[in-house]
């Protein structure tokens, strides 16, 4: 095999044309072993990182990963294997290495391939979602932009003193995927990122936050000024912090932070928590587990969407569709194994899911964040979590916080070293509203989310 690239150009080591090779090899190989079945996929990524602190370069990283992960079925029994070596006789070993681990593997009977009825169909394959936007930056470019961005914040105000630094990540990467079930297909991708952690105050009131862009091109990404000052505007706001007493109050959840408010209620849709029995929503589907007002819609298509995809990690299809609608669960997120274990149909999601948003039928377009401070009236409004404090199996939350405490609907001061507490399986039921201040994180897209009651525990 020739590892010539026709992606050279885009900074690419390797050309589709070489991993369909390197892939069909491995198939190749896997059945002249005796497999029943097989999987293989081929992937590279590489990129540049640079970081700077308080006007200086810190550190600048160029990454390069290559990979060959191969799946063997023999029967019922699975076994796995990889390599970052794209020789020939790497490749028979590593098919080797899967099949002996195969055969010492216990059957399931849940294990294999997706069913060919489920598998994309060519067309769905080929589709173009926009999501490779390579972008050839320098070390000495990206560092200017992270040192735009760090001055930006520093000159918002005096009172930023320090900083944690800034930084710029460039990074691209492209796969092939095939299996004995007809499934053959991959594109390539990008993301690119900046930015800054200023620190605002002094001493024992020092106060710290950021704020970052990230996007699949260079060409979406906000302005380093604008990034820098937002980071530097946020920490400000911070200085003055103080405690309060413990009670009971409406909570509103920044739109960052509602984003994982969803990602908690994908994990517990997800078919590995549910056929574990490990999920606060077991045996859920069609029953309401949010306000009537509340839908939540899958779109893998999306252009540009940090995650679009034409088929999920398996080659199966996908397609747009309601996961929530009036609070009811339409849908799980089901790979074949997980969907096999609890007696269904894939769902197309192995591998995560696709471009979520959560919205709400009573949202006006003028809901931004302060009309849903109004809204709040008297309550917290978070900015900040720390820890990972969710319980899956119960659904019991607590996370610690910081943020602002709300009067008559507008900021009063300032909070911090609190800890906020309840029930997902509540709080969920208890979206009061959900705001038109719309923010992508990741896969997930919501607006700030207004919970009922929550407790607050502080002094």
């Amino acid at each position: 095999m020739k590892s010539t690239s026709s992606r050279a150009e885009q900074g690419f080591s390797y050309s589709r044309p070489f991993f369909e090779e390197l892939v069909d090899m491995a198939l190749e190989h896997a059945r002249k072993r005796g497999a029943t079945d097989a999987a293989a996929e081929a992937s590279e990524g590489c990129g540049l990182s640079v970081s700077v602190r308080k006007g200086e370069l810190e550190n600048v990283e160029r990454n390069r990963d290559k990979g060959l992960s191969v799946t063997v079925y023999v029967g019922q029994r699975r076994g796995n294997a990889s390599t970052s070596d794209f020789s020939p006789a790497a490749v028979a070993q590593t098919v080797q290495a899967a099949y002996d681990i195969a055969r010492f593997t216990a059957e399931d009977p849940m294990a294999g391939l997706p069913d060919a009825a489920d598998i994309a169909e060519p067309a769905a394959r080929a589709m173009d979602l926009d999501l490779f936007h390579p972008w050839s930056v320098t070390s000495e470019q990206a560092a200017e932009l992270a040192l735009r961005c760090e001055e930006a914040a520093f000159a918002t105000d005096p009172r930023i003193r320090n900083s944690e630094g800034a930084a710029v990540s460039a990074q691209q990467s492209h796969f092939f995927s095939a299996h004995t079930h007809g499934f053959r297909g991959g594109y390539a991708s990008s993301r690119h990122s900046l930015s800054v952690s200023p620190i605002a105050g002094s001493g024992d009131a020092m106060q710290r936050d950021a704020w970052y862009s990230s996007q699949l091109s260079a060409t979406d990404l906000a302005s380093p000024q604008r990034v820098g000052r937002y980071a530097a505007e946020r920490a400000l706001s911070r200085l003055g912090a103080r405690k309060i007493s413990t009670r009971q109050c409406p909570v509103l959840f920044e739109s960052p932070l509602a984003a994982g408010l969803l990602g908690s209620l994908v994990q517990a849709l997800s078919g590995g928590a549910l056929y574990r029995q490990s999920s606060f929503l077991l045996n859920s589907l069609g029953k309401r587990v949010l306000p009537e007002h509340i839908d939540i819609s899958e779109d893998p298509f999306l252009r540009r969407g940090k995650g679009s995809s034409p088929f999920d990690d398996e080659g199966v299809r996908v397609a747009p569709r309601q996961v929530v609608e009036a609070g009811r669960v339409k849908g799980y997120f089901l790979s074949s194994y997980t969907a096999r274990k609890l007696g269904m149909r894939t769902t197309g999601n192995a591998g995560g899911s696709h471009n979520l948003v959560l919205r709400s039928r009573l949202t006006q377009p003028g809901d931004d964040l302060d009309a849903m401070i109004r809204q709040l009236g008297r309550g917290l409004l978070v900015t900040e979590l720390m820890g990972q404090g969710v319980n899956y199996v119960t659904g019991d939350y607590s996370r610690g916080a910081s943020g602002f405490w709300v009067e008559n609907g507008r900021i009063a001061y300032p909070v911090h070293e609190i800890t906020i507490a309840g029930n997902m399986k509540t709080m969920l039921k208890d979206i009061q509203a959900v705001g038109a201040d719309t923010y992508n994180y990741g896969a997930k897209t919501t607006g700030s989310v207004l919970i009922g009651k929550m407790k607050v525990a502080g002094n």
